[in-house]
């Protein structure tokens, strides 16, 4: 056997160095920052779409843009959001940590990782740049609906080939990861035994295989309709516009769990931590989060209740809406009674996970509220259902995304990060975000239509309030900036199990604990 050099003890490698280290990488922690930095970036552009939407929205009138270039800002802040900012970061902490979890060297497949990641800024370059094209960006939603779609621009071909491109990205990140997790576990580690960041992650992959080619039909369907002549969606030539609804929406309803899931593993993780307690029913939550999985299939219309389906099918979409509602809530039952009785501190990322469970539930409801056929055809398309999904996927998704990042920092960086900076960041956001987001249950309920420019004198109140509230929510995530970066350039130093040396704690991983934790009957002498 060869002697070992002190370089290769070190761990020191002669690969590339600088910028080319960055594009060649296939170490997963290298990609899973590379993934976090990304979604950062498009989270403050789509951001400040979503700031100037707020500002044109602030009083009635025409201030700011056109309503042309309005609806390109509603529609490319979503495709910006879901596609660029909420599933890439998702995905930067399955790199990073799944991989740690299970007792794996590295993700299965390390140069797909590396590609799927490369394929991400050219698509983004591809979407954002539509904006520069005759025409400009896409303005037929986020959604993309016929026939809308199949009349714009060319925005439209460009944001068409970026949700091909971030599709492909999509799919090999998630057949890595379950070739990673099923292949790759440590000895010993059986499913059962796995923490449930992994399994919200499996689930959320096998859901991405499933879902992603879907999305790429509906999209290349539009593409042959606007230039090879087919009539897919085009009623004159016996298609039909609905049917594109049909299919989005089956891409898109599983698209959502996709964007929640991994968020639920997120506090999974972090809640028994600073409750210094086991997790309160792994099994159930890891069968709750398959049954989430399941049924999000089966509920796509219920975005359609405004389309003229039959009385019959509206009851099916309705109760299987609601039936997702129970796997649901036992997880959220479930973190409750992990917290009960718990030791609690409230550092950083508990206060995210707390925040992320009451404001998650709240987004939750009003779901349920739009479940209800008969509410829903009046609340379809006015801000009611905006407030309800920035409840789920802001202070769902994102709010889960801080958390775990102020939780997993000491271990990517090897610093502790500014407990008091993460407080403010949490409290100014929160404040805000409810200030931003509240009003708009009120406007929707009174009537007000989303994705318009300019609205009647009625709405004016609550708007110039949400708009404050958005302002303020988005300039509260310099702090976040700030906490990150002071992170990265030193502070504390991290000790071994970080939060558990900070505060003593007891469990630090949530996977099944050891028999015998809890108070036992006394031995019968």
């Amino acid at each position: 056997m060869a002697a070992v050099t002190p370089d290769q003890l070190h761990g020191h490698h002669h690969g590339p160095t600088g910028l080319m280290r960055w594009i060649t990488t296939t170490n997963h922690k290298d990609i899973g920052t590379m993934y976090l930095v990304f979604a950062l970036i498009m989270f403050f552009a789509g951001g400040v779409m979503a700031l100037t939407i707020r500002a044109e929205l602030f009083q009635p009138g025409l201030q700011v843009v056109q309503p042309e270039f309005f609806n390109q800002l509603t529609t490319m802040h979503g495709l910006v959001m879901v596609f660029g900012a909420i599933m890439p970061a998702f995905v930067g902490f399955a790199n990073w940590q799944i991989p740690l979890m299970i007792g794996a060297s590295d993700m299965a497949f390390a140069r797909m990782n590396n590609w799927s990641f490369w394929l991400l800024p050219p698509a983004a370059l591809l979407l954002v740049g539509s904006f520069l094209v005759p025409g400009g960006a896409t303005a037929a939603g986020w959604t993309l609906y016929a026939p809308l779609s199949v009349q714009m621009g060319m925005g439209m071909d460009m944001a068409i080939f970026a949700v091909h491109i971030m599709g492909a990205s999509s799919i090999m990140g998630a057949i890595n990861i379950v070739v990673t997790i099923l292949n790759m576990r440590a000895p010993g580690m059986t499913m059962m035994k796995m923490p449930l960041f992994v399994w919200t992650w499996l689930i959320t992959a096998y859901l991405l295989i499933a879902v992603m080619p879907v999305l790429a039909g509906a999209v290349t369907m539009i593409l042959t309709d606007r230039h090879f002549g087919t009539a897919f969606f085009n009623a004159a030539g016996g298609g039909d516009p609905v049917l594109f609804q049909h299919v989005f929406w089956f891409f898109g309803h599983p698209e959502v769990y996709i964007m929640i899931l991994p968020a639920f593993g997120i506090v999974s993780q972090i809640i028994p931590t600073f409750a210094r307690k086991p997790l309160f029913g792994y099994a159930s939550m890891v069968y709750a989060t398959a049954s989430i999985a399941i049924l999000s299939f089966v509920v796509w219309a219920h975005h359609m209740f405004t389309t003229g389906m039959p009385a019959a099918t509206q009851l099916f979409f309705m109760y299987a809406t609601m039936l997702i509602a129970v796997p649901t809530g036992v997880k959220v039952f479930n973190w409750v009674a992990t917290m009960w009785k718990g030791s609690m501190t409230f550092e950083t990322p508990m206060l995210f996970a707390v925040g992320f469970i009451f404001v998650f539930t709240m987004g939750g409801f009003t779901g349920l509220i739009c479940a209800i056929a008969p509410i829903d055809i009046q609340v379809q398309d006015t801000y009611y259902v905006v407030a309800h999904f920035h409840y789920v996927l802001v202070a769902g998704s994102l709010f889960a995304l801080f958390a775990g990042t102020y939780y997993w920092l000491p271990k990517w960086t090897g610093h502790m990060p500014s407990e008091k900076i993460g407080k403010w960041h949490f409290w100014c956001s929160i404040v805000f975000f409810n200030l931003a987001f509240f009003p708009m249950h009120f406007l929707g309920l009174a009537g007000m239509p989303r994705r318009i420019p300019d609205y009647g004198l009625q709405f004016a109140d609550f708007n110039a309030i949400a708009t404050i509230g958005a302002f303020g929510f988005g300039f509260s995530q310099l702090l976040f900036v700030l906490a990150i970066v002071k992170c990265a350039r030193g502070g504390e130093r991290a000790a071994a199990r970080s939060w558990e040396a900070a505060e003593g704690l007891e469990w630090t991983v949530p996977s099944p604990a050891p028999h015998h934790t809890f108070e036992e009957a006394p031995l019968v002498r």
